[in-house]
């Protein structure tokens, strides 16, 4: 507050600048909750980013709520602030999945006109512009890294981070050890990462590392292609070449190895098959050495030699005496040294780089059995034996051996202890300088370039594994070790340069390299598409270990993100080189780069255009193409207008020449409920952009392309319509007609709505009667005159049925009138595609096949002969009505009067099964029946075939035809109610299925031992549930589908495709869902031509996978409209009867499960009179003449024999039974001998040691479940003694086949039990495998060649019998580098 000195000089305030300074924060005030104010009455967008262009934020999210207001251009402002980024150097995409869309930054347009949705939550990505990430907003403009941090900067810091540990810095590994410094953008490393194919981060390493190696870079650029002579896409040097060259200029943050991948022979399976990156480093070598070699380009020495020059180093590998000093020697040539990190059996390992290499040259002495054998002394001697380098390579590699095998557990372990690594590797004191000129060193063996598969000593073979024990360097130095001059300790100081680190286990893990830049000596980690800078202590790091020394057990804490492969370079400046600039590049390589410019140019264009081009589905239908909804994809740059669109869909839909340009437009349209939404007047210019919403990865609403005739004129559809499809029923006729749309509006009233359609169908408004279809069947009749329609439940989508006539229906309830149950009739009839049996004869009276030229002739025919063959199959009806009338009356006087509507389709019925007389009368009879009714068809077809495709084309069905019935009955309302089928279901051509119970075919039969112990029978509830199946008659032998009447009408139908197998025939069904499966097959009669107990009804799915339906009192209602029905002749099951497949058990054979047939059980009857049953089917079915004495059945579960079924044992009482059931029918060699259900058959098998086999299947009956009657029962079969008899239960399925070098130690042998019902054994059902042998008996003795061949055949026995060998972890796919483009297949293996 200001103060004035007064009159008697005291400060008082100054009131006027008081009350002013008040008042304008008041205003100010006001101001501000007048803004928030009118901001909470408006409706706010959520906007959630991502920002894809930084490792440490992929993962988080941005978000902001924003006025629906807010313009793209503040949008684009607000993110940049939140993200520190300087706005303009990034982009914003919509980040649903699907096709990326790009948002203007410059666009004025507000949040809600692009497509932003109010009060939902909108995902956007912030990427990378024109390739570059984003820059970074300095400090100065108070965002990252500035003290003035607002409160929603502080909670998500995006950028660089600071290096200190200020808010927001965070770690880019996981590990608490282990922590990188934040990545940096690319403008600031200069440098560009690799992406990960899957997993090919082992060659992103080592690329990386080649392509930062000065001398190997330059030698490849100076390097020219060939184009003449070599196809650039397998050509592995020039495809490095590309890619290095794309590393060093390009302006991408990453960029893609697939080209090179391919070079390599490599297809998309290869990227997910992980390596070893030494294993790599080898291969590649050894693929360039072969492909320079390959071609007749003259290099230069550095060029022509490049890995060898580079790469290769030399050393001796010796034996000395130690009692004359004779030395034998050879000279082998590395790429690589292998130091061992923890030697054989100790517990220590070693700490450093200088350490291991100290071991690696440290000799051993032979002595003992170990002794050597001297040449000049005649006799074995005490020696020593190693390795000395005599040539260091220019660029040394050393690989960490951290892979191990751990001979306690069996498995291959990584070692993760610490070893340290300097910076600069002196490796003076490593070099040969002994016994240079020793007199005594005779005898000298130079391996050289002609002895590449002997590279090490026996210490190194020892040490490495099989792999690493070949080493395919070429040694160039041609001077022996007696004449090499050694250079100056100084000349062998090595510099650090790239480490290859390895994070993971054994079993797989992850490479990234730090790598130092010889520009700047900066170091870099290059971990795929991410490159960022680190410091010396995170190479550190990399040394692995822990904090504190846990002894034995260290590695085992240790972290296991740790250094695998190091890269030196020799320190010489006068080789030392430096990377070649683009200025400096040979002039083939500025080729090269121009072109890859261009094609990077071009790819961006590409990109920005598919950034600016909506994707929408686009729907036609066509005039010409059977009236068929046709759908594309329309793909127009936003930029295009609504009259260009139109043009590009005209031609997409291929409309041209059948409708003209001008009689076609775009409307926007709902497929899901085939609404038109609204159409586009006078916007033809209008870009597709706005018309759309922007550019979106998905649409809520989809395109159509209107067409119309010329005199007719396009409608104008306007947002708020709803449409109306409305189908004219006439009564007189019984037809409904096809659909007519109008457009009406929510808030008219039905007298409106009612004038609306008389306009459109010109019928009477005053009598006209209008039903609203709301959802399926669901008909509602629209009487009430002031109601509107969205009272009434209209939506956008509507169907409605309207009848207008005089007649008396109007003054019936309208559920009682006939309109009603014509449009029931219609709403629950669907068409169903009959397959009729090739047997059948009414087929081939009523079925016509295209037979050369006679079709039109045929189709004459048709239509002139169409009525006498329906009045045929009309008295083929009527005689087997009266033919199973005639059966029931001579056969029962109970039967009660049957009544009949009067309907063209007279209620068929068929006899009772129960009540049916001679059968071989009754099938004579109707086989005289029906080959005089197929006679008289033919005669009256005056031998010519109608053509269905003239009468009943393949197009899709109208109304009219589908309700075209003569007469129409009244509808039992029980009916109504009836449940969906659930059918269950017989499997045509396969094995058992699934119950629909959840119980499968082989759990039904329970124990009979526990009935046995009991004393007491167990029943289960298997009527019609569980039988699966329905008697078609009841008790007294009356049709149970007589009382329903349901519509029913067939025709003849043809098989466009020609999918009918061997003259198959077809009737097209339009059938009322409603009807029972008894009844639909009671229709189809006179159709197959015998009754329906003599045919079977199998429903035909996608997979063309056929499944009896056999539930005879259910409805059809889980069938829809164009289900396939195949017909096949056979009995058909009557109540509790069960459909069962028998399967021939044979112990002894390689395939011990054999099916046999199909056959039916009833209930109630015995397994002997099954057995009777089964003997003339065996007989043949399959000629196996059985006696009934000599076979039995018993319980089958999947593959495993089961419980014996004795032939006193009845279904249902004694024995469980479902439908789809399997039994084992086995074959005795001699009597039965089980007797009673307390016995146990036990299937035993004898293993031969000493003859290393295992002999056939005995089966062993127990009184008892005591395991001492078991093994006296053995030493009976066998003759072993009692007391050296071991037995053990087989595992698995049967057979429970095992290797013979495997039985004696993967069973149980001899468990300590007194029953056999008890763990281990739990035998307590018939079927048990037991393996027994003689515990004195030695195993054969068998030389390595003889148990390998013996290990071949018991793998292709049990391969054969598909039981496993034994287990064997997964096999790594060797690392292969194609030079001829790939490997050849063999075509078998397809």
């Amino acid at each position: 507050m200001e103060m004035v000195p007064s009159e008697e000089n005291q400060l008082v305030p100054k009131e006027g600048m008081f009350w002013s300074c008040r008042q304008s924060i008041f205003n100010e005030m006001k101001k501000r909750f007048s803004q928030i104010e009118n901001a909470s009455e408006e409706p706010r967008v959520l906007c959630i980013v991502q920002d894809t262009t930084n490792a440490k934020t992929v993962n988080e999210r941005l978000t902001l709520n924003l006025p629906a207001s807010t313009t793209l251009s503040k949008l684009f402002e607000d993110v940049a602030h939140k993200a520190s980024y300087v706005n303009g150097t990034f982009d914003l995409a919509w980040g649903k999945t699907g096709d990326m869309g790009s948002l203007d930054p410059s666009s004025e347009m507000s949040l809600t006109e692009s497509g932003f949705e109010p009060g939902k939550r909108n995902f956007l990505q912030l990427t990378d512009k024109d390739g570059e990430q984003p820059q970074i907003a300095s400090d100065e403009s108070g965002t990252a890294g500035s003290s003035g941090l607002d409160d929603s900067s502080q909670e998500r810091f995006i950028g660089p981070l600071p290096r200190d540990g200020t808010v927001g810095c965070s770690s880019d590994y996981s590990s608490p050890s282990y922590s990188y410094s934040s990545i940096l953008n690319k403008s600031d490393t200069g440098y560009v990462g690799l992406v990960n194919q899957a997993m090919t981060c082992y060659l992103n390493s080592l690329l990386q590392t080649l392509f930062m190696t000065p001398e190997f870079r330059n030698a490849l650029y100076n390097w020219e292609f060939e184009e003449s002579e070599e196809d650039p896409v397998t050509s592995i040097p020039y495809q490095l070449q590309r890619l290095f060259l794309l590393l060093q200029t390009s302006k991408k943050r990453a960029i893609e190895t697939t080209d090179v991948t391919r070079s390599f022979g490599w297809d998309s399976s290869e990227a997910w098959q992980q390596h070893d990156v030494q294993e790599l480093c080898r291969v590649m070598f050894d693929a360039l050495e072969q492909k320079w070699k390959q071609t007749e380009q003259q290099f230069s020495p550095l060029t022509a030699d490049l890995i060898n020059q580079l790469y290769q180093g030399k050393l001796k590998d010796y034996v000395r005496c130690l009692e004359c000093g004779y030395e034998s020697w050879r000279i082998d040539t590395y790429l690589d040294i292998p130091l061992v990190i923890r030697p054989f059996a100790a517990s220590q390992a070693y700490g450093s780089v200088e350490e291991a290499l100290q071991a690696f040259v440290q000799p051993e002495t032979l002595d003992g059995a170990n002794q050597y054998f001297c040449e000049r002394c005649k006799k074995k001697c005490d020696a020593r034996k190693g390795l000395r380098f005599l040539h260091f390579p220019y660029l040394l590699t050393l690989q960490l051996k951290r892979f191990d095998f751990d001979y306690t557990t069996m498995h291959r372990i990584k070692l993760n202890d610490r070893m340290s690594f300097p910076e600069e590797l002196d490796m003076g004191p490593f070099i040969d300088v002994e016994d240079e000129k020793s007199p005594q060193t005779e005898s000298c063996t130079d391996s050289g370039a002609e002895n590449e598969g002997s590279c090490h000593s026996d210490q190194m073979s020892n040490d490495f594994s099989a792999d690493d024990g070949v080493d395919e360097g070429i040694c160039l130095d041609s001077a022996s070790s007696t004449e090499r001059v050694l250079k100056p300790k100084s000349s062998l100081t090595f510099e650090l340069f790239s480490v290859m680190v390895h994070s993971g286990s054994a079993a797989g893990g992850h490479y990234y390299a730090c790598i130092k830049s010889f520009s700047d000596g900066q170091w870099y980690s290059f971990n795929d598409q991410h490159v960022s800078k680190i410091t010396q202590e995170d190479i550190r790091k990399t040394y692995g270990g822990s904090s504190g020394s846990r002894g034995y057990y260290s590695s085992a804490f240790a972290s296991s993100t740790n250094a695998y492969m190091l890269i030196y370079r020799l320190k010489d400046p006068s080789r030392n080189a430096k990377y070649l600039d683009c200025d400096d590049f040979p002039e083939h390589i500025k080729h090269l780069v121009q072109r890859e410019k261009e094609s990077e140019e071009q790819e961006k264009r590409q990109r920005e255009i598919e950034r600016n081009t909506c994707k929408i589905k686009l729907f036609c239908m066509h005039p010409v193409k059977m009236m068929a909804m046709m759908e594309n994809k329309l793909e127009v740059h936003k930029d295009k207008t609504l009259r260009e669109a139109t043009e590009m869909a005209y031609k997409l839909m291929e409309l041209d020449g059948v409708v003209p340009l001008d009689c076609c437009r775009l409307v926007k349209y709902d497929e899901f409920h085939e609404y038109l939404e609204r159409s586009y007047e006078g916007e033809d210019d209008t870009p597709m952009g706005l018309l759309l919403g922007g550019v979106k990865s998905s649409y809520m609403f989809d395109l159509l392309l209107e067409t119309r005739r010329a005199e007719q004129v396009f409608q104008p559809y306007k947002p708020g319509e709803v449409m109306v499809k409305v189908h004219v029923v006439d009564l007189k006729t019984d037809t409904i007609a096809p659909p007519v749309s109008i457009r009406a509006y929510l808030n008219q009233s039905i007298t409106e709505f009612k004038q609306l359609i008389a306009q459109a169908t010109e019928l009477s408004a005053e009598t006209m009667r209008v039903v609203l279809e709301r959802c399926y069947n669901d008909l509602r009749l629209l009487y009430v005159p002031n109601k509107t329609l969205k009272a009434e439940g209209f939506f956008r989508s509507n169907k409605v049925f309207v009848e207008s006539s005089e007649s008396p229906d109007h003054q019936v309830t309208f559920t009682d009138s006939l309109l009603w149950k014509l449009l029931d009739r219609h709403g629950n009839t669907i068409r169903l595609f009959v397959s009729l049996p090739v047997q059948s004869p009414g087929t081939n009276r009523t079925i016509c096949q295209k037979v050369g030229g006679d079709t039109e002739e045929c189709s004459e025919g048709s239509k002139d002969n169409r009525n006498s063959v329906e009045a045929i199959l009309e008295e083929s009806t009527e005689k087997l009505k009266n033919l199973s009338l005639q059966q029931q009356q001579g056969s029962s006087t109970s039967d009660s009067q049957k009544s009949s509507d009067t309907s063209d389709f007279e209620h068929i019925e068929s006899p009772s099964p129960s009540q049916e007389p001679d059968s071989s009368s009754v099938s004579a009879v109707v086989a005289v029946d029906n080959r005089e009714l197929e006679n008289r068809i033919r005669a009256a077809s005056g031998g010519a075939y109608s053509d269905p495709e003239t009468q009943f084309p393949g197009e899709e069905r109208s109304d009219s035809e589908v309700n075209n019935d003569r007469s129409t009955s009244s509808v039992d309302s029980d009916i109504l109610s009836s449940s969906h089928s659930s059918d269950t279901l017989c499997n045509a051509d396969s094995g058992p299925i699934q119950l629909a119970n959840g119980l499968d075919s082989h759990s039904i039969t329970s124990s009979r031992r526990s009935k046995a112990n009991e004393g007491k029978k167990e029943t289960w509830d298997t009527a019609e549930e569980d039988s699966g199946t329905d008697s078609e008659y009841d008790e007294n032998g009356k049709s149970k589908a007589e009382s329903y009447y349901l519509y029913f009408r067939a025709e003849p139908y043809a098989q466009e495709d020609g999918s009918g197998e061997g003259g198959q025939k077809c009737v097209l069904v339009h059938v009322d869902k409603r009807i029972t499966l008894s009844a639909f097959k009671q229709n189809l009669e006179p159709f197959v031509g015998v009754t329906s107990t003599q045919f079977k009804v199998f429903r035909v799915y996608a997979n063309n996978q056929e499944f009896e339906s056999v539930r005879l009192n259910e409805t059809l209602s889980s069938f829809s409209d164009d289900n396939k029905i195949t017909i096949r002749l056979g009995r058909a099951l009557k109540k509790g009867e069960y459909r069962v497949k028998v399967y021939q058990l044979l112990v002894n054979d390689t395939e011990p499960c054999k099916f046999l047939v199909d056959t039916v059980f009833a209930k109630g009857m015995t397994v002997k009179q099954s057995k009777e049953e089964l003997m003339p089917q065996l007989k043949d079915q399959c000629k196996l003449d059985l006696n009934i004495d000599k076979f039995r059945l018993r319980k089958k579960t999947w593959k495993n024999p089961g419980t014996v079924f004795l032939d006193y044992h009845v279904y249902e009482e004694d024995i469980n039974i479902s439908s789809n059931w399997e039994v084992f029918l086995e074959v005795l060699d001699g009597p039965e001998k089980m007797k009673s259900m307390s016995q146990l058959a036990v299937l035993t098998r004898r293993w031969t040691p000493a003859q290393m086999k295992l002999e056939p299947f005995q089966e062993v009956v127990l009184e008892s479940s005591s395991v001492e009657e078991l093994k006296e029962k053995l030493s009976e079969i066998s003759g072993i003694p009692l007391e050296n008899l071991e037995f053990a239960k087989g595992r698995g399925t049967f057979p429970c086949d095992i290797s013979v070098l495997e039985i004696h130690q993967d069973l149980d042998w001899n468990p300590k039990v007194s029953t056999l019902n008890v763990w281990p054994l739990y035998i307590c059902d018939d079927g048990a495998v037991v393996f027994y042998r003689d515990s004195t008996e030695e195993p054969m003795e068998q030389s390595e060649d003889e148990r390998n061949e013996l290990m071949k055949k018991e793998s292709s026995r049990l391969l054969k019998t598909g039981h496993r060998v034994s287990y064997s972890p997964r096999k790594e796919k060797a690392l292969k580098i194609y030079l001829d483009g790939g490997p050849v297949k063999d075509p078998g293996q397809d």
